[in-house]
């Protein structure tokens, strides 16, 4: 089973006395906003609690909402102040507490509102994950090693609709890796991270190989492919190195 990830943004240890309740959970602290929009999507993040107490706690409380890889994160602002709490809200908190309040409730928390995978779709997403890729499927992955991204679009959309068991995952994330390199190659910077960043939750959540398809490789270099546009930023897109824009892998190639 997939363990949950929490992402707690603090500066001192006033979450501590929480972690006896989350024992079946994966917990990362962050205190700096560097890292923190990379760590919510590579961990695919159930859940941020962040602290009221921290400086900059406007400024995690709002950048989830602007990457349509972490817009759906549940955001938990603590605070004691009632103005604070009040203003959590308006920017963005999805839940706001006092630090009493949640030590109560935590766990009945994250059951409740936490972006947790459903174990039962998941085992039925690596049942499906053993059946042959389908025709359509094959044609999408010749058309993007082509490095025909367009056309690979419309092949992994359509199986997408077709298909109605949680394996549509794994054309959404081809499909959206596709979408990327195309506007790579368009010069559109924007719509390039946004679409890597979108594929991340799709492909966070499939095992290594699914329909023959190498989802570990394709992870690794979709990554790589982000990390490198966000090193070189929207000003520099005409620098980046092509080569790293790699094929889909399948296992019995």
């Amino acid at each position: 089973m997939t363990t949950a990830t929490l992402v707690f943004v603090t500066l001192n240890d006033s979450f501590d006395d929480l972690r006896p309740q989350l024992e079946d959970y994966s917990i990362v602290t962050i205190s700096e906003a560097g890292s923190y929009m990379n760590t919510l999507i590579k961990t695919r993040a159930a859940m941020v609690l962040i602290d009221g107490a921290h400086p900059d706690w406007k400024r995690f409380t709002t950048s989830p909402t602007t990457s349509p890889a972490t817009r759906r994160i549940p955001i938990v602002v603590v605070a004691d102040g009632d103005d604070q709490r009040a203003q959590a809200s308006v920017i963005g908190a999805d839940l706001t507490f006092t630090l009493h309040d949640i030590q109560k409730q935590i766990g009945k928390l994250v059951n409740d509102y936490g972006r947790i995978p459903d174990p039962e779709r998941m085992e039925q997403l690596d049942c499906e994950c053993d059946d042959p890729l389908p025709e359509l499927a094959i044609e999408g992955v010749k058309k993007f090693n082509a490095g025909e991204y367009y056309p690979q679009h419309d092949l992994f959309e359509e199986q997408w609709v077709k298909t109605e068991g949680p394996v549509r995952d794994l054309y959404r994330a081809v499909l959206q890796v596709g979408v990327a390199y195309y506007q790579i190659e368009r010069g559109n910077y924007r719509g390039a991270l946004k679409m890597l960043q979108r594929s991340v939750q799709w492909l966070a959540m499939l095992p290594d190989v699914c329909q023959t398809i190498d989802i570990k490789q394709l992870r690794e270099d979709s990554y790589k492919v982000r990390a490198e546009l966000e090193r070189l930023g929207a000003d520099r897109l005409d620098e980046f190195d092509r080569s790293l824009l790699k094929p889909v892998r399948r296992v019995d190639d």
